[in-house]
Order: structure tokens, then C-alpha cells, then sequence
């Protein structure tokens, strides 16, 4: 009987015969490129046992094109493999990745399952418990799928231990942008004081190429729709990519036409303006058809060869072997407690505009629009504007790591879940960043022309007319100054608070009290956290 929203894919594929079989390699949704797997256990051409789960996908209302784009790259992907000579199991079930691997187990007796390490601690958790109980039918594999082993670093994650620190003996290891002499390219470890650039009017960037959907996804934009009806977002425009050669086209015209000008406006952002000169490749490489060294190995190939310059490469290098590697060792060092984590105790649901878009505020508007129609947008939005918000509201920063995980396409709890907890609004106490995302409109106001179209006046600090940022920040930073107290800027910004009159404060205070009380909250009762 035909499974409906399968026909294309069980088309192209052979229904296997499972109780025959012996290996069974089982291949998860964010693991798709078998050049990570092991050779020998490849040459032995196990069946690739392929799972889509309602029950994750029902798990937190995620937003409809990463769905799409989690469950059409991984068809795709299937049928790749079966074209390359494998024979694929594709299955369905209503349960989680457990309960369609027992499914599978239950109908190949003699099978001897294969599966790497997830990820994601929820699924791990999961396999690890089938495991325990058919330890003799299951091989774990060690997860590669990341360039730095978490085992050897997770122990040194600390407040001591900071990013920079990691990122130098990264570029040590992989001899990225280094010199002979074991000196970094260019004199320099990063070019951040290059890359700070507002993007001057009448420019922006390349436009993206769009892949339009085939057969087969267009097959899962209509399940999405049927079986994830009051999810986030929708699924009308989607056209990112979804094979391995779809992800290596939107790599190269990356490299040919925005890495260039990546660094210097690397933070720049600008109405209309979602994407600029960034490369839009992490949801490629966070389900395998990317990878990062390859990435990583052409970006340095352009600097070698004069195409891009030094603060541009640096900076993607930076983004890859820096950021993203130490996020995933500190994920491994911090869960599970770290869920848990709440530094200031904030209790405040998010804002209701995170759900609508719908602001006076112009910065909000633009931050979010993106991500409700796209799930996406750069960096700098989702820390400096919209986690900025949420600290400054003193939103709960679980609900903030929620809505990120389910509203961006290249989310996973591994990636955001400490760029909530630990980077963003400090949640873990200072273990990954040395203070939180909170700045004024200031910094805004410097790094994008939002303010010149906005029903808020930057210039004014209190009242209703104010830039909410301005008195956000500073009452914030009154209430919390602790956090301020260190060095630097940071210590400078308690200081400034310490000299304002009572009367400013004052006035602070209001201003501030009277916004929070008007903020329209969501209390999203329904979808509680991802099993």
C-alpha cells in the first residue's frame, strides 16, 4: 500500500529484505556524508537505515523550512546513497530514532546495527538506552564530523579557558594561516578591529542563489504542511538547498562572490538586507553535506592566491575552527546541567514579537523577519539585537534557547544551546563569556541604518519617544553591575552608571518599568522543551 507524502522516494528505492540482513549501518538526519564514516565498514556495504520521526518532529514546533530541509536533504541524501550501489532502508515511525530502530531490529533478527555518535544529547541518550539492552547487536562510532576531538578539550572548559585561547592552538594544529616559522598569517591572530565596518549607503550584497524545490521536496512540503499544521513559520519559498552538489554550488558562488567582503562588514546590518556578504552554509555543514575542512581548506586556498583578503579568511576560518568547534566541546563538558542554567534568575516569558514580528521597534523588525519567513539571519542580529532584547526585558533564557532551536533552519541543541546559555545572556555564569550581549542603541546605531527608519529616537536616552535600547540597557546595567565590574569597557559602562544623577536614574527607571509593564508577552504552554 503506498505511504502517502512517500511515493517519490519509495519510487526510487528497493523495499529491503531486513531479515536477511547482517550490518545495518543506521545514518541520522544531521550525518549525512559517508566520507565521515569508517572505509572498513563501508567496503562491507551495510544496509543504510535511514528514520524520520514524528515524534522529534512534534517534540518542539519547529519552524516548517527547517523541517523541510531537514527531511528533504536526508531523502536526497538516501537516494544518493542507493545510487552509489547501497541498499537503503528508509523508514518512518511515529515514535523517536529508538523507537524506529526497534522497529527495524524487530524485522532483521540476524542484524548487527552500526551508529554514530548523535550529537544531540536527547538522541544520544536515547540510542544509548537500546543499547544497554541489546548491547551485542549495536557498534557505537566515534562522531567526525567535527575537526577537534571533544574527549581531549572538554576538560579544560572553564571561565578560564576562553575561545581565543582554543581558537590559536586550532590554528597550530591545522596550520591554517600560518607562517613558516609557526607565526600567524599576516602578524596577526584575528583582524576583528578590520571587520567592524556599518555597510555604506547604496551598497549590499550578492544576491543568494535559490534552488526551487523538486518532486521530492516539494512531496515534503506538503507532509510538513499536513503533519506539522500550527508549527512555526511556513513553507511557501523555500529554496535552500538540499543535496551535496546543491550545498557545493552555494559554497562556490560563497567564495567567488561574497567572502571577499565578508570580513570588513562581517557585523554590518541593513533593512532589507538579510544575508550581505556571509556565506548562509551552516545548515550545510550542520547536517554533514558540508564539511568543515573543506571549507576551511578553500577559504585559505583564496587567500593563497590573492582573491580574498586576510581579514575576510581569517575571520570564516575563525567562525569554523574557533566558534564552532568550541561550542560543540563545551556542549559536551556542560550537559546536561546546563539546561538548567539561569545566572540572573529571569523568569519572563518571550516577548510576543518573537512570534509576530509585529514592533514599533525597527530593529526588532528587521532581526526577526528573516527568521519568520526564512529561519535565518546572521550573527550579529541574533546576539547583539535580539538576545541583546531578550537579557534587557530579563526574559528566560530557556525560552530564549527554545525559540532558537526551533525558529532557525541550522539549529541544533549542540550549536544553540550555548550560544544562549553561555555566550548570549550569560546564563552559565560567566563559564563561556566573560559578560552578556546587553549594549544601547548605540551600538545599533553604528552598525546598521535601522535607526533612521524607526518610530523610536536614538538621540533621546528616557520617554516614550526613546529608543527602548537606551534606557534597557542602562537600567540593566544598574541592576546588574556586578557583571560590569571587570575591566575595560565593561568596567567603564558601571562607572558611567555610578555618575548619573538620581534624578537620570530616575528617569531610567521609569522609562524602563513603564516599557516592561506594556510588553506583550507569549507563554508558549504547549511545547515545554525536545525529548
Amino acid at each position: 500500500m503506498p505511504r502517502p507524502f512517500y511515493q517519490h522516494i519509495d519510487r526510487q528505492l528497493s523495499k529491503p529484505d531486513l531479515p536477511s540482513k547482517k550490518h545495518i549501518l543506521f545514518i541520522l538526519h544531521d550525518q549525512l556524508n559517508l566520507s565521515a564514516f569508517p572505509d572498513e565498514l563501508l567496503r562491507r556495504k551495510p544496509l543504510l537505515l535511514f528514520v524520520e520521526s514524528a515524534e522529534k518532529g512534534n517534540s518542539l514546533p519547529y519552524h516548517k523550512k527547517k523541517l523541510t530541509y531537514v527531511l528533504s536533504s536526508q531523502r536526497h541524501f538516501a537516494i544518493a546513497c542507493a545510487e552509489q550501489g547501497y541498499e537503503v532502508c528508509y523508514h518512518a515511525t511515529k515514535g523517536h530514532y529508538d523507537d524506529g530502530l526497534q522497529e527495524i531490529m524487530d524485522q532483521a533478527p540476524q542484524a548487527h546495527f552500526h551508529f554514530m555518535t548523535p550529537s544531540e544529547w536527547s538522541t544520544r541518550q536515547r540510542l544509548y538506552q537500546l543499547k544497554k539492552h541489546h548491547s551485542e547487536r549495536f557498534t557505537e562510532l566515534p562522531n567526525t564530523f567535527f575537526m577537534a576531538d571533544a574527549d581531549q578539550w572538554k576538560g579544560k572548559v572553564s571561565a578560564n579557558f576562553v575561545m581565543e585561547t582554543f581558537y590559536r592552538e586550532m590554528r597550530q594544529q591545522t596550520g591554517y594561516l600560518m607562517d613558516d616559522q609557526g607565526k600567524p598569517a599576516g602578524g596577526e591572530w584575528n583582524f576583528d578591529e578590520l571587520n567592524r565596518k556599518k555597510l555604506p549607503k547604496g551598497k549590499s550584497g550578492p544576491q543568494v542563489p535559490e534552488f526551487q524545490p523538486d518532486a521530492i521536496t516539494s512531496e515534503v512540503m506538503e507532509l510538513v504542511e499536513d503533519q506539522f499544521p500550527d508549527h512555526f513559520g511556513s513553507t511557501e519559498g523555500f529554496s535552500y538547498p538540499v543535496t551535496r552538489q546543491q550545498a557545493l554550488d552555494a559554497a562556490d558562488h560563497f567564495f567567488q562572490y561574497r567572502l571577499p567582503e565578508f570580513g570588513p562588514y562581517e557585523d554590518a546590518m541593513a533593512a532589507g538586507e538579510y544575508t550581505l556578504f556571509h556565506s548562509k552554509l551552516s545548515l550545510h555543514l550542520n547536517n554533514g553535506l558540508l564539511l568543515p575542512e573543506e571549507l576551511c581548506n578553500r577559504a585559505v586556498s583564496m587567500y593563497e592566491d590573492g582573491l580574498a583578503p586576510i581579514q575576510s579568511v581569517e575571520g570564516f576560518i575563525r567562525q569554523i575552527i574557533g566558534w564552532r568547534e568550541y561550542i560543540k566541546i563545551y556542549y559536551e563538558a556542560m550537559m546536561p546541567e546546563v539546561r538548567e542554567a539561569n545566572h540572573f534568575g529571569f523568569t519572563e516569558s518571550l516577548p510576543e514579537m518573537f512570534w509576530t514580528g509585529k514592533t514599533d521597534m525597527k530593529c526588532m523588525q528587521e532581526c526577526l523577519k528573516p527568521v519568520l519567513d526564512d529561519g535565518y539571519s546572521h550573527h550579529i542580529p541574533r546576539l547583539m539585537v535580539l538576545s541583546n532584547f531578550s537579557n534587557l526585558t530579563r526574559t528566560n533564557p530557556y525560552q530564549l534557547f527554545l525559540w532558537f532551536w526551533y525558529a532557525y533552519v541550522d539549529a541544533y541543541e549542540w550549536v544553540v544551546l550555548p550560544n544562549v546559555l553561555g555566550m548570549s545572556t550569560y546564563a552559565d555564569g560567566g563559564v563561556l563569556a566573560s559578560k552578556p550581549y546587553a549594549a544601547g542603541g548605540n551600538y545599533i546605531n553604528k552598525m546598521s541604518d535601522y535607526c533612521n527608519h524607526c518610530s523610536y529616537s536614538i538621540s533621546k536616552k528616557t520617554g516614550d519617544q526613546a529608543c527602548p535600547f537606551n534606557y534597557l540597557y542602562w537600567n540593566f546595567v544598574g541592576d546588574f553591575p556586578e557583571v560590569f565590574s571587570g575591566s575595560g569597557r565593561s568596567s567603564f559602562m558601571t562607572s558611567m552608571w555610578n555618575k548619573k544623577s538620581d534624578e537620570e536614574k530616575h528617569q531610567i527607571r521609569e522609562s524602563s518599568r513603564k516599557f516592561l509593564d506594556s510588553l506583550k508577552r507569549y507563554d508558549d504552554t504547549e511545547f515545554g522543551e525536545e525529548v
